[in-house]
């Protein structure tokens, strides 16, 4: 199974990992959230990022979810990029997260696109009077 480590500011991670759990109703056993501070030292984050990384991975590889592009959290997410292997997507919300627990039996490439797809789709613009759902 896909592991999926997600590398966020502050408690964001462990957030949508909760949430997620009450969306899907059950607890995930390849999900693992690193919490990244401004006092943090990035490279001892990264550090403990390679541990949780390696926890993860039964041979399945490993899915790194990001919140910003450019932040520290995925600055420390590209470093632990090994293609094939270890995989980083930037821009994590709750639908990319959902969407790549529900894929994590398939191979990470799979994994990989529905976690974008999810991302994409779960971004919508809510139109007043539409009635969008």
């Amino acid at each position: 199974m896909v592991g999926i480590l997600l590398i966020t500011h502050g408690n964001l991670g462990a957030v949508l990992a909760e949430d997620a759990y009450h969306i899907l109703g059950r607890s995930w056993e390849n999900l693992k959230a690193l919490s990244v501070d401004k006092s943090d030292d990035p490279d001892v984050k990264h550090a403990v990022a390679q541990t949780m990384v390696g926890a993860l991975n039964d041979g399945s590889g490993v899915l790194v979810l990001s919140d910003m592009l450019g932040g520290t959290p995925s600055n420390i997410a590209s470093r632990l990029v090994h293609a094939g292997k270890v995989e980083a997507v930037t821009g994590v919300n709750l639908p990319m997260l959902v969407r790549a627990l529900s894929y994590s039996q398939q191979p990470l490439d799979v994994v990989v696109s529905k976690a974008v797809t999810g991302g994409l789709e779960g971004v919508v613009y809510i139109i007043p009077g539409e009635g969008n759902g």
